[in-house]
């Protein structure tokens, strides 16, 4: 088993058992305590776990993966999913950007310059601001460590004040046709982004139709294109969504 379907591994456990002690995660992968020692330290790391006397568990903002870990997870279809968007990004001055690895992708990619750019990415706006030609608007509110972006309510109040041409945003998961977060802030937040955006384009990779998040945000069929990586599974309603693979 590699290491990043090791992390998947250790985190689903987590997530049902809420703490696991290293003994029993070594038997139940078929590792030594050591290797599960080495994945605690780099998971601990990167804001996904905490160490429990002999083990591990859940932080209290686990909701939200760190974006260190969803950086290196599945990079190569987040590049591939940034390529295929970027012929197909409609004109537009003003764009919001959310917090996801993916839209990071892209971004880095897209010419700016002259453009009005908005967003709760401190990632987004450390690189976006050494950019002289780029007009940038940082939310301000709580940030989050896993996630490295303001959020809470007063990150989402302040949205109500744009008008954006362009959304670029990602989810936590696909159910169905309908499109989740794992936490209510962002939902909350995503859902007067959505409303405050002219166009909206949504990025997945192909995984994002195996994940879950609890909470739903929209429908597929609610964004003017929806870029992936892959051919998508078969979904009701199929014909009323744009996607770009």
């Amino acid at each position: 088993m590699a290491t990043n379907e090791r992390h998947n591994a250790i985190l689903a456990i987590l997530k049902e058992k809420k703490s696991v002690s290293v003994s029993k995660l070594a038997k139940t992968l078929f590792v030594s305590e050591a290797t599960i020692r080495r994945d605690f330290a780099e998971m601990k790391s990167m804001g996904l776990i905490e160490r429990s006397h002999g083990g591990a568990i859940l932080p209290e903002n686990s909701e939200e993966i760190s974006i260190f870990f969803r950086r290196e997870k599945n990079a190569r279809e987040k590049e591939r999913v940034a390529t295929k968007a970027l012929p197909h990004i409609p004109f537009f001055k003003s764009v919001f950007i959310d917090s996801s690895s993916t839209v990071l992708a892209l971004v880095e990619r897209m010419d700016l310059n002259f453009k009005t750019v908005v967003t709760n990415n401190l990632q987004a706006a450390m690189q976006l601001s050494k950019k002289p030609n780029v007009t940038l608007i940082l939310l301000g509110g709580t940030v989050q460590y896993n996630t490295i972006s303001a959020t809470g309510s007063w990150t989402t109040r302040q949205l109500y004040d744009f008008s954006f041409d362009l959304m670029l945003s990602s989810c936590a998961g696909i159910i169905g046709s309908d499109v989740y977060e794992r936490s209510l802030d962002q939902t909350d937040f995503k859902r007067v982004a959505f409303r405050r955006s002219k166009k909206r384009v949504l990025l997945i990779d192909h995984t994002k139709f195996d994940s879950f998040g609890t909470y739903r945000s929209s429908s597929l069929s609610d964004y003017d294109l929806v870029v992936t990586d892959a051919p998508p599974p078969e979904l009701e309603e199929a014909d009323k969504i744009n996607f770009i693979y």
